[in-house]
């Protein structure tokens, strides 16, 4: 058995504690420290899972041989340059970065080190979306819905870039690539000064259509897919984690079609540990990740085309928002 692989993360707020309680865990890694600009956030990680802990990630460079980055996407490009310049591989949560100029930068510089970049876009794990890799042929139509009641947390960044990039990220994979020759798409920021609920409608050369939507302003929390296929419909529960594939339509004159139900179950599964266990095989064996630098770079694309296009259509009311209160600056003010 090979040695564990010596590994940091960086970035060990909300999302990134999760990562190193996971690589703590796990026996193909050692946790040789945390990172985060808080101190004693990192101290507290640090000693919860029982690593040194550091306030600057460039303490660890020539130190490990890989690194998951978990920062705010800001700060995304200038840690992970310096890990794969320093001969580390590279782990980056989703978006990969702030802008495609960056994107392009850090896969040039993955190539040309020779080094795995990975981007950590979770859903890609979950068992119900790799069933539906396996039983999706060709896409003619898909409806997505992710919505979730309101996190504060996440209003540094439109809810394309928060929410729908797990979705285009899956849209596009499913679709081998292909980039959407047409996006219209509209928005609403109604939280803060960025929008809020978004939907989005992709058209690919092949005909393919596909409807998204994310909100963060809902109720509950609701994340499926429905795809449409010549010879299949399959509806997809994110959340749930279930998968309900109808084909073998029979029809005979005078009755009512018949069809084949199938709802395949899928063993229990941790799909950031998956994801995670997957970036260190990686790095082992020198293979391709699930979600390679470019597939990262491609879904950040489309979400600022999405982007793009909802800012374009808010020009009209720019009066409206900027006399608009916002509920999420209230708030911090009276934090402050």
């Amino acid at each position: 058995m090979s040695a564990p692989v010596k590994i940091a993360v960086v970035g060990v707020g909300y999302l990134g504690r999760f990562h190193a309680e996971k690589l703590a865990r796990l026996k193909s890694a050692e946790l040789v420290g945390v990172v985060d600009a808080s101190p004693a956030q990192a101290e507290t990680v640090g000693k919860a899972v029982g690593c040194p802990a550091f306030s600057d990630h460039r303490e660890l460079l020539g130190r490990v041989e890989a690194v998951s980055v978990v920062t705010p996407t800001v700060a995304h490009h200038a840690v992970a340059k310096d890990f794969l310049s320093a001969g580390s591989d590279v782990m980056c949560e989703k978006p990969m970065t702030a802008t495609l100029e960056e994107a392009d930068e850090l896969i040039a510089l993955a190539a040309e080190g020779g080094r795995i970049l990975q981007v950590g876009h979770l859903e890609r794990f979950n068992p119900a979306v790799e069933g539906m890799f396996e039983r999706a042929g060709q896409p003619m139509f898909m409806e997505v819905n992710r919505i979730a009641p309101f996190k504060a947390r996440a209003t540094d960044v439109d809810v394309t870039l928060d929410l729908m990039i797990h979705d285009l990220d899956i849209i596009l994979a499913l679709m081998h690539g292909e980039e959407p020759v047409e996006i219209r798409a509209k928005g609403v920021p109604v939280l803060g000064p960025h929008a809020d609920l978004v939907n989005a409608r992709l058209e690919f050369a092949g005909g393919c259509v596909a409807n998204v939507t994310a909100s963060r302003l809902a109720l509950k929390d609701e994340r499926k897919l429905r795809l449409f296929q010549p010879d299949a419909y399959l509806s997809l529960d994110f959340r749930k984690r279930k998968l309900l594939v109808v084909s073998g339509v029979e029809y005979r004159p005078g009755k009512l079609p018949k069809v084949t139900a199938e709802r395949p179950r899928f063993p229990k599964s941790d799909p950031l540990e998956k994801e995670l266990s997957s970036f260190l095989d990686s790095v082992r064996s020198r293979q391709a990740p699930r979600v390679d630098g470019r597939a990262g770079r491609q879904a950040l694309a489309c979400a600022m085309r999405v982007k793009a296009c909802v800012q374009e259509g808010l020009c009209a009311y720019q009066d409206v928002l900027q006399d608009s209160p916002r509920w999420v600056e209230a708030l911090s003010a009276e934090e402050e």
